[in-house]
């Protein structure tokens, strides 16, 4: 293939819904793209590169843990990007319509393809075909982008956090969204 047929080709964009095990090969990707996203800034809670074990352990965690839904999104097949969804507590009757995402990401050399809006957009008909009726989340205010794609799926802003996250001895605001996405349910 000539370089300008690779230069024209389409991406093929993908979003899964990972229930079982990570194989060696997703759980090395996905671990790549956290790495790429906490250098490139944020997008997942550590600031500083854990040791590859941690990462690893934390997903195969993440893959097991009950109250938890992994989504990862893909580029040409490759872990690219992710995000959480966290099920209410069991023990949480009033609030067991609600659910919030966490740990949304899309690596910074795999921005620019509509990935973040297509994981969202999976995720949001994935909770309202589970019964769930609203989704919470928050960002760094520093995080522009991610703070247009929310607003911009029509995530409603309801407050901030001052003292929320500290980034290199620095303090930074985080940012409190929710989305309705089965007003049905509230009639």
């Amino acid at each position: 293939m000539s370089e300008s047929q690779l230069k024209t080709q389409t991406p093929t964009l993908q979003v899964d819904h990972i229930t079982e095990a990570l194989s060696a090969q997703d759980l090395n990707d996905l671990c790549d793209a956290t790495d790429a996203a906490i250098e490139g800034g944020g997008g997942f809670g550590w600031v500083d590169l854990p040791a590859r074990e941690s990462l690893e352990r934390y997903w195969q965690g993440v893959v097991t843990a009950p109250t938890r839904e992994l989504f990862v999104a893909r580029l040409d097949d490759v872990i690219c990007g992710t995000t959480q969804v966290v099920l209410p507590p069991g023990n949480n009757e009033a609030q067991a319509h609600v659910v919030r995402l966490t740990t949304n990401f899309v690596a910074p050399w795999a921005r620019g393809h509509g990935l973040a809006k297509l994981l969202l957009e999976t995720v949001e008909a994935y909770c309202k075909k589970e019964g769930y009726a609203v989704i919470n989340l928050d960002v760094r205010e520093t995080m522009d982008r991610a703070i247009e794609v929310y607003e911009g799926l029509g995530y409603e802003k309801f407050g901030e956090h001052p003292y929320s996250v500290r980034v290199k001895d620095k303090t930074v605001k985080s940012i409190y969204y929710c989305k309705v996405i089965n007003p049905d349910f509230f009639s």
